[in-house]
């Protein structure tokens, strides 16, 4: 009987992790128990959530800075509860956004290189709008300086990041939310929440396209949009806690096209989509496999799987204009250990040295194809591409400067009165505040001292009640004495007249 294997060009794609000292070593990488990817890549750095005392902070390590990093390496610094998530601007590769459970979202500018003894680097642009932590930060694949963040206060806020000014509030979710994804031009994302459904987003409008039931486990569920298309894939556990992929059409979501069955591993998968090759990689956290697969025509073949020894417990993918096409690296990853991140390379084994243009097509580029207003407006449109053949080559520095939405003038004497007064008028409203929170303090502690005397009371009846309890069943005891006594009287003064 003959066996048919499937003709694809990425069948015999290999992972190769790099040598230990091309590796990024000596991190202490952040031990938040939140579901995130951990690390962030674009073509100049990676970021890596750290472990930080008095607050949180990340690390940005430029991409040749290899081997033993310094103990006193610089870190971004400003949040005061952990950071959660990062990621970088896509068109300014010297711009990153975070998000912290102190219900942050933080804008930083990358220094080009960092100072002799500089220690840390502070944010350009603070976001505040949130009610609780922000799990996931994600920036716009089209429109420049547009970014979404999701928090645990059940709603995505969009932010326009150049006017620090929040433009739109998405709600609609009835618990946490675990993952978000934009489509390819930007206009639709699509959620998975901890109420275990799937939904897609018309976000400029808050609107619900679509809504259906997702992964029936209790743990963590992570969606991608599969390039152009109108599919999405997610993974997630099953009600028996197997590791599930599933396929959906975003135009219904009322049941998957495809379901798999992966494993029985407890490990979130992280799934990671490339647009211009049509491959899914799943990287499972707490083992060390990455499985691949190729989309085509409503199905995903599995081509191969990547293992090693050491478990990750995060991962990243660099955008497509970072690989080095002259060794037909069709993609790289960054996995996260416990002190060390490893870069691991996909390449297609091809003899020739000449550019390989069936498996490079052109990729998103750098430049946006609309502006935030042009977007917030109601504009769509496809991301500008890039030929990789002619090389890329990353744009210099563009130092990233938010206007404030207020501008600052120079007060003349009616202002600087006017001023005045109000800065009066905000003191008095503090004072005010500051007797009423008091008083209510002076409350408080005279009810706690109140319900203290009570509670002293209360013990006191409690232990006179032990006492009278414990009194009356010696007295109980006594009397059941004598009356054996006396039951035993009749009998001995019988004996004796006999």
């Amino acid at each position: 009987m003959a066996f048919f294997v499937r003709p694809s060009k990425y069948r015999h794609v290999y992972g190769t992790c790099a040598k230990r000292d091309f590796c990024y070593d000596n991190l202490r990488v952040s031990a938040n128990a939140w579901d995130t990817n951990m690390v962030k890549a674009n073509p100049l750095f990676i970021s890596v959530n750290w472990q930080a005392s008095g607050g949180g902070a990340f690390a940005v390590i430029p991409h040749s800075q290899v081997g033993k990093l310094p103990d006193n390496y610089p870190l971004y610094r400003g949040h005061t509860g952990p950071v959660l998530d990062t990621d970088f601007n896509p068109f300014n590769d010297y711009v990153i956004a975070s998000g912290s459970e102190d219900s942050k979202v933080m804008i930083w500018n990358i220094p080009e290189e960092y100072a002799e003894n500089q220690e840390e680097v502070t944010p350009v642009l603070k976001l505040s709008g949130h009610g609780r932590k922000v799990g996931h930060v994600l920036f716009h694949p089209v429109a420049e300086n547009v970014l979404a963040s999701a928090s645990t206060d059940l709603t995505i806020k969009l932010w326009d990041i150049e006017k620090g000014v929040e433009k739109q509030e998405i709600t609609g979710h009835g618990e946490i939310i675990q993952s978000m994804a934009w489509n390819y031009n930007g206009s639709l994302m699509a959620t998975t929440c901890r109420d275990k459904k799937l939904r897609v987003f018309d976000v400029r409008a808050n609107e619900i396209v679509q809504e259906g039931p997702g992964h029936q486990g209790i743990k963590g569920s992570r969606v991608v949009w599969l390039g152009d298309t109108d599919r999405l894939a997610t993974t997630g556990f099953s009600r028996m806690s197997d590791r599930q992929l599933n396929l959906w059409d975003s135009t219904n979501l009322a049941k998957p096209i495809k379901s798999e069955f992966i494993d029985t591993s407890s490990g979130v998968i992280m799934p990671f989509y490339d647009a211009d090759n049509k491959m899914l990689y799943l990287a499972g956290k707490g083992d060390g496999n990455i499985r691949y697969y190729e989309y085509d025509n409503d199905a995903l073949y599995l081509l191969s799987e990547f293992k090693a020894i050491e478990p990750q417990r995060g991962m990243g993918f660099l955008p497509k204009r970072g690989v080095h096409v002259n060794e037909c690296e069709i993609a790289r990853a960054y996995k996260v250990g416990t002190t060390l991140i490893e870069p691991i390379s996909f390449t297609v084994p091809r003899k020739s040295d000449a550019f390989q243009s069936d498996i490079f097509p052109p990729c998103a580029s750098d430049e946006p194809a609309l502006t935030a207003d042009e977007w917030f407006e109601g504009k769509n449109a496809d991301p500008k591409l890039i030929d990789l053949e002619s090389g890329f080559t990353a744009k210099a520095k563009k130092e990233f400067t938010p206007s404030a939405p207020v501008e600052e003038v120079k007060p003349d004497t009616a202002s600087a009165s006017s001023g005045s007064a109000s800065a009066n008028a905000s003191d008095k409203n503090a004072e005010d505040q500051l007797k009423d929170v008091n008083k209510e303090n002076e409350e408080l502690k005279s009810l706690v001292a109140q319900k203290d005397t009570k509670i002293r009371v209360l013990e006191i009846e409690l232990d006179k009640l032990r006492t009278e309890l414990a009194e009356l069943a010696l007295a109980k005891k006594n009397e059941e004495l004598k009356a054996e006594k006396l039951e035993e009287l009749p009998h001995s003064s019988n004996a004796l007249a006999e």
